[in-house]
């Protein structure tokens, strides 16, 4: 079956496939997953600059990438942080990662970015060695940090 990668847009036919598929997510990593609907409300509401590629065919979202342009970096150049990239348990070993991915360092290239960052699970060996296999280093001195609930609430106050 053809796959096809674009951007998801607004309003877009895709919307309860690409839920479908964020539910599926949720379970994969064992996570609380908000109901199908609040799912949609939240693809409705993503801020502006959170951009979402779908890799989809016919019939279902095979997978997609959720990702923000980001400034500075590095020599303070722009790029892109990868806030995930999930596959289809079912469309695994399919090439949908990569295609995602290269579809990615496309746009990068192509709007002047000069990098992707993203974070992985280091026990996910799988995962750590996909990545590996695309050209991504692991950049062992950062720390990934992370403010949310009561500590964001306690900052904001």
């Amino acid at each position: 079956m053809k796959t096809e990668t674009r951007f998801f847009l607004q309003d877009d036919p895709a919307l309860p496939r690409l839920a479908a598929l964020m539910q599926e997510m949720q379970t994969h990593y064992g996570v609380y997953c908000p109901s199908h609907e609040e799912i949609i409300a939240g693809l409705a509401r993503r801020p502006p600059a959170a951009e979402i590629l779908l890799c989809e065919d016919e019939e279902a979202v095979l997978g997609f990438a959720a990702f923000s342009a980001i400034y500075p970096g590095p020599g303070l150049k722009p790029g892109i942080f990868l806030k995930e990239l999930y596959v289809s348990n079912a469309q695994r070993e399919r090439g949908i990662g990569k295609t995602l991915m290269r579809a990615l360092a496309r746009i990068a290239s192509s709007r002047g970015l000069s990098r992707i960052d993203w974070t992985a699970d280091s026990s996910d060996l799988r995962l750590v060695a996909f990545y590996e296999r695309l050209g991504g280093a692991p950049k062992p001195e950062k720390l990934f940090f992370r403010l949310e609930d009561e500590a964001l609430e306690a900052l904001a106050d």
